[in-house]
Formats: structure tokens, sequence, C-alpha cells
């Protein structure tokens, strides 16, 4: 069976190891697309299909973990980061943002092309889709959709961001700073007024069932049933 996958990385002389490597090794079923910074690794990332993504952390425009962030919003594609980055703090902090595995540099590319060939039999083996649901609401997180009482609702990225985490952690009250962190990110300098502005929009979307976003004064937002 043929894979494809993505590799973010701006290091060149690493893009042509890794791909030459994968490539014998596998004798051509493992076809890799390249990008060399953040940005254009993101725009393939939501433009095309991939089987597994490998993703470094420090790259020029976008960074590796904003990079998943977004792509956890939308997609469980498998996500390897590769990187120098090797404190416990950025590994932990990888895992929590929702990759699948952390190898540092420097690498051997046997181990590198083992851990890509488990999470690529894990993947294949997820026959069965975990549905989000609470009320009238469901979020299927492999397609995306969504819908309210039956209906297919249509929400911005970060109104679906949004809403899958309020579902991943439903009847918890979740602070304006939590949901702040976890889809707008770390770097973001704005008012938390832009939660706020978000949540009326999503409310909006889901139409009757808005109503199980409920506002906690001075806390932030639970959903309920």
């Amino acid at each position: 069976m043929a894979y494809n996958l993505l590799l973010v990385e701006d290091d060149s002389q690493i893009r042509e190891v890794i791909e030459d490597f994968f490539s014998d090794k596998s004798d051509g079923n493992i076809r890799i697309t390249s990008a060399a910074n953040g940005t254009e690794g993101l725009l393939l990332a939501e433009s095309q299909e991939f089987d597994l993504v490998l993703l470094d952390v420090m790259l020029p425009g976008i960074d590796g973990f904003s990079i998943c962030r977004s792509l956890r919003a939308r997609s469980d594609v498998p996500i390897l980061f590769l990187t120098a980055r090797g404190r416990e703090d950025d590994i932990l902090y990888g895992y929590e943002l929702g990759c699948d595995d952390y190898i540092v540099k420097p690498f051997l590319l046997s181990e590198l092309y083992a851990k890509v060939n488990a999470l690529l039999r894990r993947a294949k083996g997820m026959v069965t889709v975990q549905l989000l649901t609470c009320g009238g609401i469901v979020l299927n997180p492999r397609t995306y959709c969504v819908t309210a009482n039956g209906e297919e609702v249509a929400l911005a990225p970060k109104e679906y961001a949004l809403l899958k985490y309020l579902l991943e952690h439903k009847t918890w009250v979740v602070d304006r700073e939590t949901l702040l962190v976890r889809i707008w990110g770390n770097d973001y300098y704005g008012s938390d007024r832009v939660v706020d502005n978000h949540i009326k929009k999503l409310r909006k979307s889901l139409g009757s069932c808005g109503k199980q976003i409920r506002t906690v004064v001075t806390k932030g937002y639970q959903l309920i049933d």
C-alpha cells in the first residue's frame, strides 16, 4: 500500500536525506511532499490529503506547534514532531497539542522510519470514528461535519475549534484564558473578548442548540445537554 507523507522541515539536507531513505526503504511506497517553511507546510496540509505529517518545530513563518494546533482543530492525521528542542516541557507540550510521537534531533533514520510505520499501521487500523456529541450537537472529527438537531452546520475554523474543545470537555466550566491559549495560541496578545465574540457567532450558527453553550459569569463557558 502506498502512503503520502508531508515533511515540513527548513533544513534542505535533512529533507533530502529523509526523502531518499524513505523512498529506498519502502521501495517507493512512501511518497514524501516537502515544505521548507511553516506557511507552505500549513497550506499543503490544509489543501491536500496526507497519511502522516512529519513536522519540525522551529520553522520560518509559522512554527510547528502552531501548525499542529491548527491541524488538530480539523483533522486526526498522525503527526510526528522531529526537532532539536528536546526539553521535557517542549515534548510534553507537543503531546498536549495532539501530536502522536516526538523524535529529537539528531536521530537515526531507521528509528524515524520505524516510528512512521508504526503510526501508519495504527492509523490504518482505526476503522471507527468517535463522534463528539452533546444534546442535539454532533461533531465528526474525521469529516469535520457538524450537525445541530440533525441539520448540517457550516462553521468557520475558529468556531469549529471552539466547539470541538467544548465537546471534548462537555459539562466542564472552561475559562476564557484556557480557550484563548488552546485555540489562538500562546503568542496571541489580543483581548480575551475575542473568545466572547466567537462564542456569540458559534451560538448563532448552532441555532436553537446554541443555548447549550452556557455562560458562567466571571468564569467562562460550559457546554450542557
